[in-house]
């Protein structure tokens, strides 16, 4: 009893967990779908990764530019910024900004749950077939500048768990080939549509005559828009291509000073994703028209000068006057000559 058997168990000890433990609800409503290549995505930011997973839970047509955002979230307007940029880069969001005839500038925005690098063109299943995954769906049209996502709407009921790192795709339904839509040249009696004409390209204005003065001030006027707004710093190349634009309107009589007010004047709030293609669009739609030629002073026409009337001797006064004939001088002529 006193001696020590060192063969008997221990006491149990008490497991202590290491790491996370998950405890999971299984949702049947209000829930969204993420894939683990996003949510443990190595190169984005916990605010792009947020961020990206607050825009795929909304409703299709929610607004999603950055003041929206900034209003319902506690992140600041740059954060949010540089988080929208990081997901556009890694393909998860993509904006394609228009402007239309009106002049406004609208954006189409669509999300993607699964970056566009990693979709497969065709993904095999063995109970749907091959499916296709569209690279950039088609937008409804023209938006405002916090244009609508594409968000995945949640099903009434959660499928089986997607593998990690896999896209969530739907079958293409395939239509029959008896209601296939003719096509134009097989349709009967009709036809076929003829094609639009190309838009015309837009072209800047180009000088008249090689000047090399005005090419320098139209290329210094250029380089120092940046001091009038720092939005406008050109690339030089962009300086070269925009300056025989600029020698046009001086040209035609306007001053650079008036061609700088043009240029920076009335500009947009938001960020000027190109303002070289901002500032080629005033060149073009607002360039003045032509003055009429001047003559030079030489040879414009004077009216003949008529020569000087001779001098005369007043018969009243004998002051000299000038006048055509002898006689008195206009003074003499208000006296009568009762009163002389």
């Amino acid at each position: 009893m006193g001696s020590q058997n060192l063969s008997a168990p221990s006491c149990a000890q008490h497991r202590v967990p290491r790491g996370v433990t998950h405890v999971n609800v299984r949702h049947s409503a209000r829930f969204t779908v993420v894939g683990n290549h996003l949510a443990q995505h190595r190169e984005l930011t916990l605010t792009a990764i947020g961020l990206a997973l607050h825009i795929q839970s909304l409703a299709e047509g929610a607004r999603v530019d950055i003041k929206s955002l900034a209003a319902r979230l506690p992140e600041g307007e740059v954060r949010i910024a540089a988080a929208l940029r990081e997901l556009e880069a890694h393909g998860y969001l993509s904006r394609r900004r228009e402007r239309l005839p009106s002049g406004r500038i609208v954006t189409y925005t669509v999300s993607y749950n699964q970056p566009r690098g990693l979709v497969e063109p065709a993904v095999r299943s063995p109970a749907s077939g091959p499916v296709h995954v569209p690279e950039l769906p088609p937008g409804p049209g023209p938006v405002h500048e916090s244009a609508p996502v594409q968000a995945p709407s949640p099903g009434p009921e959660p499928g089986p768990a997607p593998a990690p790192n896999s896209a969530t795709v739907s079958p293409v339904p395939q239509a029959p080939p008896s209601e296939a839509a003719p096509t134009p040249q097989s349709t009967p009696g009709r036809a076929p549509a003829p094609a639009p004409a190309p838009a015309p390209a837009r072209r800047l204005p180009t000088p008249d005559t090689d000047n090399p003065d005005r090419d320098r001030a139209a290329t210094a006027l250029l380089a120092g828009l940046h001091r009038e707004d720092p939005r406008l710093l050109l690339a030089e190349r962009d300086v070269h291509r925009l300056a025989p634009a600029v020698v046009a309107w001086l040209e035609r009589g306007a001053a650079p000073e008036a061609v700088r007010l043009t240029l920076t004047g009335g500009l947009p709030r938001e960020r000027l994703h190109h303002p070289a293609s901002l500032l080629a669009h005033r060149l073009t739609k607002l360039l003045p028209p032509r003055l009429p030629a001047i003559a030079p002073p030489s040879a414009r026409s004077h009216p003949q000068r008529s020569q000087p009337q001779p001098l005369q001797n007043c018969d009243g006064c004998d002051r000299a006057f000038r006048a055509p004939d002898p006689g008195r001088c206009r003074d003499c002529r208000s006296v009568p000559l009762e009163a002389a």
